[in-house]
């Protein structure tokens, strides 16, 4: 069933058009990647998806009983990010924002849900440790089990693996797939078009010429084979 279906949908800044007649749908438990070039506004559709950003035209409808406040969002880094202050049960933690309300504390299942998913992502003993004084592969496990605590439904993850080595880039691919397989339904952000043949189950290609469906039937077409050309991926799923 279609927890996201997006109907026409047009996206820019300033009344200025980037994206025009986006149609695509989500189902529960896909491993959903949306590839393009740089400024080809896979970055404005994850933020119009979660609502940051009005649409310009078209809709997006939530269904299988997902509300907007039950995605899950890990964002790409930036420099200031990385030097935040803060422990890092601190920042899992704040993953429960959405589920207080007007209460200003977290309550006894709130704190069990961060102990629970740093647990999850490998990070419990780093609980008291300063975020900013992690390695970069700690900071997006601390990131991915901040966004866990706002979601049991689905991910949204832009550009997770940015920055990381490959040693890193894979285990963070191995986590989220896991999380795929337990039920959660994965958005992703990606350059990396060998990772999208190997996990992804439906791919939405933003570009020149917009292309949605399987990830067999991307890499059929035109625009998968240029990209996967320019990108070095495997044709061979």
């Amino acid at each position: 069933m279609a927890q996201l279906s997006v109907t026409n949908l047009s996206l820019g800044y300033d009344n200025q058009v980037i994206v025009k007649d986006l149609n695509f749908a989500v189902n529960t438990g896909d491993y959903f990647c949306i590839l393009g070039e740089n400024g080809s506004g896979k970055s404005t559709l994850m933020k119009t998806l979660l609502g940051l950003k009005n649409p310009l035209g078209g809709s997006i409808e939530f269904g299988d009983g997902l509300k907007a406040n039950e995605i899950g969002y890990l964002p790409q880094q930036t420099v200031v990010q990385k030097d935040f202050p803060a422990s890092v049960r601190e920042i899992v933690l704040s993953g429960c924002q959405s589920h207080c309300g007007l209460r200003p504390f977290y309550n006894r299942e709130e704190k069990k849900l961060a102990e629970t998913n740093m647990e999850r992502m490998g990070i419990l003993p780093l609980a008291k440790r300063c975020y900013r004084e992690l390695s970069g592969g700690q900071q997006q496990r601390v990131l991915l089990a901040r966004a866990l605590c706002a979601t049991r439904k689905v991910l949204l993850l832009d550009e997770p693996v940015a920055g990381l080595d490959p040693m890193v880039t894979a285990q963070m691919y191995e986590l989220i797939a896991g999380l795929n397989k337990e039920g959660i339904t994965v958005i992703m952000i990606s350059h990396d078009i060998a990772a999208a043949v190997k996990y992804a189950t439906k791919v939405l290609h933003i570009g020149d010429h917009i292309f949605f469906g399987t990830k067999e039937e991307y890499l059929k077409s035109e625009a998968g084979k240029f990209f996967v050309s320019q990108k070095g991926g495997e044709a061979d799923a």
